[in-house]
């Protein structure tokens, strides 16, 4: 399986062989049940995600988070108290075969019921953004996403972001855009009529969906991106880096970025933006 990784971005190799279903789904609600299981359930609760009602698009990119998140909405689904519907979506935007039939093979082994459908993103994000794809490639893949959540009438549409993500968007603005700006665990979609976007994973740390990825004995794919393979400097991934080096000299630094998102005091600001709107500290003191 390496030489699949040279085709694409890093794919997690697991530590053990592929586990029976069966004691993958367990693992989610027992052995992980406090990393994994409650956070996704603190996280539903605390930001309203999941209604009564609902048709719930599940986005499959056939990485480690979007599989748990897939099996976690099963399971959801299965014991719950809410009654809502799922539809699972994955998109090829251009993976090499070997790719695809992985995550082909991944969604059938964990009983995902995927919509697969084809674009051609890779090439297009390619051609018209050659130095750095990946922001036009992720703005393309999700109003794919978006379209087809839509033309299965749904009105959420579940991405697998994690705290980590969270968290790195926070620093990642901060640092090259000039501005505080987080990731929503919940919000419209400004393009699509009657769609939100909902993150469950919002609380759950990235080394939990790890751990579980190499317990279950998956081979999950990761952006699996035959262009992104050979540009350099991505700045999430130095941003990454960042984080964990300060956590050696600062403790719970992870949480305290977290964190300063809820606790925005706008007293002490020089300026802030309200639907679109800036507004300045000075309108305070005229």
């Amino acid at each position: 399986m390496s030489d699949l990784a040279g085709k694409g971005c890093e794919i997690i190799v697991p530590f053990d062989e592929r586990q029976p279903l069966r004691d993958i789904e367990k693992s989610i609600i027992k052995k992980f049940r406090k990393n994994l299981w409650s956070k996704f359930i603190k996280a539903i609760k605390a930001y309203n995600l999941v209604e009564d009602g609902d048709k719930i698009a599940i986005a499959i990119s056939g990485g480690k988070d979007s599989l748990l998140m897939a099996k976690m909405f099963q399971e959801l689904k299965r014991h719950g108290q809410v009654k809502f519907e799922i539809e699972f979506i994955a998109m090829d935007p251009g993976y090499h075969e070997d790719i695809r039939k992985l995550l082909i093979d991944n969604c059938d082994y964990l009983d995902i019921p995927i919509h697969l459908f084809d674009s051609k993103i890779f090439e297009i994000a390619d051609e018209i953004a050659k130095d750095y794809p990946c922001y036009m490639c992720a703005r393309m893949r999700r109003g794919a996403l978006y379209s087809k959540a839509q033309e299965l009438g749904c009105n959420k549409l579940a991405l697998g972001h994690h705290y980590d993500d969270v968290i790195e968007t926070t620093m990642l603005n901060l640092l090259c855009a000039g501005n505080f700006k987080t990731m929503l665990p919940k919000l419209d979609s400004t393009n699509f009529d009657g769609i939100k976007i909902i993150r469950p994973l919002y609380y759950i740390r990235e080394e939990h969906i790890i751990k579980f990825i190499q317990t279950s004995g998956i081979w999950p794919l990761n952006c699996a991106c035959m262009v992104a393979a050979k540009k350099t400097g991505n700045k999430r991934y130095e941003i990454k880096d960042l984080i964990k080096n300060l956590g050696t000299n600062f403790k719970d630094v992870e949480k305290s970025i977290f964190k300063a998102s809820e606790n925005v005091n706008v007293d002490s600001v020089l300026g802030w933006q309200i639907d679109g709107e800036k507004h300045s500290f000075m309108e305070r003191h005229e």
